[in-house]
């Protein structure tokens, strides 16, 4: 049994944290999860007391969930120290701290990806979006919480959205630079990977539902549910996007200098033209995570430990269907209210993931945008959505929604 600290509190935290529950280690988590707090140690302490508390307990792994940590070099801090922890360090991360960086990268080695173009200047990208053709995305350059990317249907849309993120820094220093690319069409899905300096090992392929409504309207949010299998996504669409995109980037990386272990997420578009790249993230997905890990066979430790030393490790994974719903506040991604009790969770036969909660006076309240996600799986695809949401009406909020169509592109 060893000593594992999750650094992050969500519910990707959640269900990496449940995954090492379940292999019978000890575990210890950054932050407080009402979910991990069943079977864990939540801990009361400062980001720069991490690395104390690592030491002084004798941590055996140190398994990084969020990005922000990540480009600010936990990492890096953690191995000066001789601590062994997951994920790339500071120089690597940056595939997801500036897509600017990721942006340029793609086109000096070939990578498939939209065609773009790099702004620091807001009047400068108004000029260029008066001859552009719509719908165009607008991306902030640095992390946002999964809500710096915009569609813009037209030129005024885009003009909105460029003032909030240049001139009124809604996302503030992540949006002075902004990526503008052209709209992809087709299939979405997310691709992610473990990857120890060349070595690829591919997981099973999810699709995350980003917009915040049914029919995929609204705004674009942080994930509001994942499934897997994709019925549109071959087994030759997954082998040419790691031909082409993941095995690339990974020695492109070692190239620059920046040897990449960890996790390496691809965000894919199936176009006419073949599979393109959206966006890198260098972290487990979320909501993609909190079902893969239900599916996962092999133990993560071993995982994590062999890609450390960059051995060779046999992946398993089961074969079922697994759908996740994510349970939101009202009003979200924008402003919403938090302190709701949450009742009928101890009713749910699914996998429940805690990703913005808090255990108050003897409840658990929301405290989040996003606040649960419902997990389950079944031998097909349909009886797992059904599953689901019949799980869902379990649950009961005054401030909750939740998308009603996770998963039905699938069974179209």
């Amino acid at each position: 049994m060893a000593k594992i600290l999750v650094v992050g509190n969500g519910g990707r935290e959640h269900a990496i944290a449940d995954k090492f529950y379940r292999e019978k280690h000890e575990i210890f988590m950054f932050g407080q999860n009402p979910g991990v707090a069943k079977f864990g140690t939540c801990l009361d302490i400062k980001e720069d007391e991490i690395v104390q508390f690592c030491k002084e307990n004798n941590i055996d792994l140190v398994f990084i969930g969020p990005e922000a940590f990540l480009v600010k070099g936990l990492v890096d801090e953690l191995e000066n120290q001789g601590i062994r922890a997951f994920g790339p360090r500071k120089n690597a991360a940056i595939l997801e701290g500036s897509k600017a960086f990721s942006k340029e990268f793609m086109k000096k080695y070939d990578i498939p990806t939209a065609k773009f173009e790099i702004f620091t200047d807001y009047n400068k990208v108004l000029q260029y979006l008066e001859k552009s053709d719509f719908p165009i995305v607008i991306k902030a350059d640095g992390i946002a919480a999964g809500k710096g990317v915009i569609i813009a249907e037209n030129f005024e849309h885009a003009k909105n959205n460029l003032e909030e993120i240049m001139l009124n820094n809604k996302f503030s220093d992540a949006g002075k630079t902004v990526v503008i690319e052209e709209f992809l069409e087709g299939e979405e899905f997310s691709l992610m990977s473990f990857i120890s300096r060349d070595k690829v090992f591919p997981m099973k392929i999810a699709q995350d539902h980003k917009r915040a409504f049914d029919g995929d309207k609204g705004l674009n949010t942080g994930g509001m549910g994942a499934y897997m299998p994709i019925k549109h996504i071959t087994e030759e669409d997954v082998n040419e996007a790691i031909e082409k995109i993941v095995s690339p980037t990974a020695d492109a990386m070692l190239k620059e200098g920046r040897e990449f272990k960890g996790i390496l997420f691809a965000g894919l578009m199936k176009t006419k033209d073949g599979i393109k790249t959206i966006e890198y993230n260098v972290r487990f997905g979320d909501p993609e995570s909190e079902i893969i890990l239900q599916s996962l066979k092999t133990s993560l430790y071993d995982i994590a430990n062999a890609i450390i030393d960059g051995k060779d490790i046999d992946i398993k994974w089961d074969n079922k269907a697994h759908v996740g719903v994510a349970l939101a506040s009202k009003g979200y991604p924008e402003s919403y209210q938090k302190g709701f009790e949450i009742k009928g969770l101890d009713k749910v036969s699914s996998k429940i993931f805690h990703m913005g909660t808090k255990y108050e006076n003897g409840v658990i309240k929301t405290n989040g945008g996003r606040v649960l996600i419902v997990c389950a799986e079944s031998d097909d695809l349909e009886t797992a959505i059904e599953k689901v949401y019949e799980d869902i009406h379990k649950i009961h909020c005054d401030n909750l929604f939740y998308r009603k169509d996770i998963g039905h592109l699938s069974l179209k």
